[in-house]
């Protein structure tokens, strides 16, 4: 668990990079700075860490690529307090963005496996989110709703409904849709029956799976 100002000049080059891509929010910069990403991943791997693309983990899963965890973190406009509901938890990276960023976040895996390993990673670095749900993300977490935001880090073949019911007037689902390449998707909450959508370009995630494994 070393974290070394080797790492944080590393870290430093990869906001750099987010930066000139069009990241511009300051908050989700410092985060990337801040978190130590090489611990996310196996440590024969270390040396992929602070490169801006996804690599795999787990179960068959990746840790998305810096500048998508960027993106949708920055497109949500994610506030202090905001309450956040996350598909997908995965290595945790995006978890712990989400923390930084002072969000109130609940977190949903259905791979047993990396939910076992975050939940218990997460906590010993400090990111400790209101609650880790081994679940099916497809449903949500309608005990906890309504939600100010909800991020979905895996490619979905179609829009969940209880997501999109789950969600607060004026609040915004951010969510990659599609089976091969998905288009990121914004719907932002106008009314009890009124969403209003935005198509925000072609991503790669891995896929958003139904039921728990």
């Amino acid at each position: 668990m070393k974290d070394t100002s080797k790492h944080l000049g590393l870290r430093n080059q990869l906001a750099t990079v987010l930066k000139a891509k069009g990241i511009t929010d300051k908050n989700v910069l410092n985060a990337v700075r801040k978190i130590p990403r090489h611990l996310f991943i196996d440590s024969s791997f270390e040396s992929h860490a602070y490169q801006d693309k996804a690599f795999p983990i787990a179960a068959e899963q990746t840790i998305s690529q810096p500048y998508t965890v960027a993106f949708q973190s920055q497109t949500l406009e994610i506030e202090k307090g905001d309450k956040v509901l996350e598909i997908g938890t995965g290595s945790g990276y995006q978890t712990a963005v989400l923390l930084e960023l002072k969000a109130e976040v609940y977190s949903i895996e259905r791979q047993h496996e990396l939910f076992k390993k975050t939940s218990l990673f997460l906590p010993k670095l400090g990111y400790k989110p209101k609650k880790f749900i081994f679940g099916d993300g497809y449903k949500g977490l309608p005990e906890k709703a309504p939600f100010d935001k909800i991020i979905v880090t895996a490619g979905a073949p179609f829009v969940p409904k209880p997501l999109l019911s789950q969600l607060k007037v004026g609040g915004m689902l951010l969510i990659p849709v599609g089976d091969e390449s998905q288009i990121m998707t914004l719907f932002i909450r106008k009314s009890q029956k009124e969403f209003e959508k935005h198509e925000l370009g072609d991503f790669a995630f891995v896929p958003m799976l139904e039921e728990r494994n």
